[in-house]
């Protein structure tokens, strides 16, 4: 499971408000572990801190730390940009449920 993208998309639904490193890895924990897959959650807690604080030294890097110890995505930078584009979400279900509307002729119509 590539825990790297995860947490972008947890970044880019958080919005400009961000989220603390807690609350993070308890989504990515959440949308990783399952029956089959078992995740420890301190050695997530621990990766996903190393990898905030590994992506947040410059200014110009991909994530922001505010100064309440919450990370942010960065909405300077020009991946950011082609980050939300990327994670944007799929078309309703209304779209897809009238493209797959049964358009085939019925047997006894005149």
């Amino acid at each position: 499971m590539n825990y790297d993208r995860e947490i972008l998309r947890v970044l880019v639904e958080a919005g400009s408000e961000g989220l603390s490193v807690q609350k993070i890895s308890r989504h990515v924990h959440y949308a990783c572990n399952s029956f089959f897959n078992v995740i420890d959650f301190d050695e997530l807690h621990r990766y996903v801190a190393q990898f905030l604080l590994r992506n947040s030294k410059n200014p110009e890097s991909l994530i922001e730390k505010t100064d309440r110890g919450v990370y942010h995505l960065n909405m300077k930078n020009t991946q950011t940009q082609q980050l939300m584009l990327e994670f944007k979400e799929t078309p309703t279900e209304e779209v897809q449920e009238a493209s797959t509307k049964d358009l085939s002729l019925g047997l006894f119509d005149d």
